[in-house]
């Protein structure tokens, strides 16, 4: 049976989106909560019941976000110097996929009513 889990964390950062034009509020710096939704898909084991364990998931990405994301100026990131939702979730893509097997999708919400999601490739 296939499946797909989703893990969800969280980071605070600052921002500005260099490439708006100036009068543009996103122009500006700026905070958000961010929310992070890290889905793996695969094929359950069927000896264990489940597909991976949402610790084993939890102990590769938070070191990620905390030592590399959590209140930081995303601009001053490698990668990140126009650090849009879309620009943000590739490069989550990126630094997770050699960690985390099974990865099928990096969701970035940046507000409660705005999302990305990148599938890879």
């Amino acid at each position: 049976m296939r499946v797909e889990l989703v893990k969800r964390f969280r980071f605070e950062s600052a921002h500005r989106l260099p490439m708006v034009p100036p009068d543009h509020k996103c122009h500006r710096i700026h905070g958000h909560s961010f929310r992070v939704d890290v889905a793996i898909a695969g094929e359950i084991d069927p000896a264990m019941g489940w597909l991976v364990d949402f610790g084993e998931i939890a102990a590769r990405v938070e070191p990620v976000l905390r030592q590399e994301l959590d209140h930081r100026l995303l601009n001053d990131i490698p990668g990140l110097e126009n650090p849009t939702s879309e620009l943000l979730s590739v490069w989550l893509w990126n630094r997770l996929q050699p960690l985390v097997p099974h990865l099928d999708a990096i969701t970035v919400h940046e507000t409660c009513t705005a999302r990305c999601t990148y599938r890879g490739k």
